[in-house]
């Protein structure tokens, strides 16, 4: 009895150190090692963006860029809404990322959504009905990057307008930076077109 059960201890021991050594350091240092290969490895890192050798964010996240002037003099590019903020319009929390999980028929959803469309369109000098449904939407992640090329092309008159920058220049900063990324659904990469925006204005 005693040296069944010593063998069985023995066996489980053995199979503890295999596989302690395979899942708790070969693969982690495979993994590793893969993400090291050409091409991988600014992925691996988070796909950061650097500006004069400091990150100043990641082009997989949205974040809503803070402006405390009056929304009209706003010159930036705006993603999404976050179901994490606080209010309508506020920037969401990143470390909260996630969606609300209220149904088109929920009264505070439908009421949300109208808020963010009259602030929209009066952020945006435009008609409630001219405002499309990804500015006033929330994403499954709420953390979305990319917004469509119509929210893209709705802020484009402020932005010029508060930058100095013609609208023609403007909307050729906004077809640089969209792209497919494989999906076949043309997306505009909220925080790089702010920063191309930012380096035209300061060379």
């Amino acid at each position: 009895m005693l040296k069944s059960l010593f063998h069985q201890s023995r066996a489980a021991l053995r199979v503890l150190l295999v596989f302690t050594v395979l899942l708790g350091v070969v693969y982690p240092l495979g993994v590793w090692a893969v993400s090291r290969l050409p091409g991988l490895e600014h992925r691996a890192e988070g796909s950061l963006i650097e500006r004069n050798g400091t990150a100043v964010g990641s082009s997989l996240i949205g974040i809503d860029p803070v402006f405390d002037g009056p929304p009209t003099r706003d010159p930036w590019f705006h993603t999404r809404p976050s179901a994490s903020a606080e209010g309508p319009l506020d920037p969401g929390d990143p470390s909260a990322s996630g969606g609300s999980n209220k149904s088109a028929f929920d009264d505070r959803q439908v009421e949300l959504v109208r808020q963010r469309r009259q602030l929209v369109a009066e952020r945006e000098n435009v008609p409630p009905s001219a405002v499309p449904a990804d500015a006033v939407t929330a994403s499954a992640s709420g953390v979305d990057p990319g917004i469509s090329e119509a929210y893209a092309e709705l802020q484009t008159a402020r932005v010029a307008r508060n930058t100095g920058l013609s609208g023609q220049r403007v909307r050729d900063l906004v077809a640089e930076h969209t792209s497919t990324h494989g999906i076949g659904v043309p997306s505009v990469n909220v925080l790089e077109l702010n920063l191309a925006v930012r380096s035209t204005l300061v060379p």
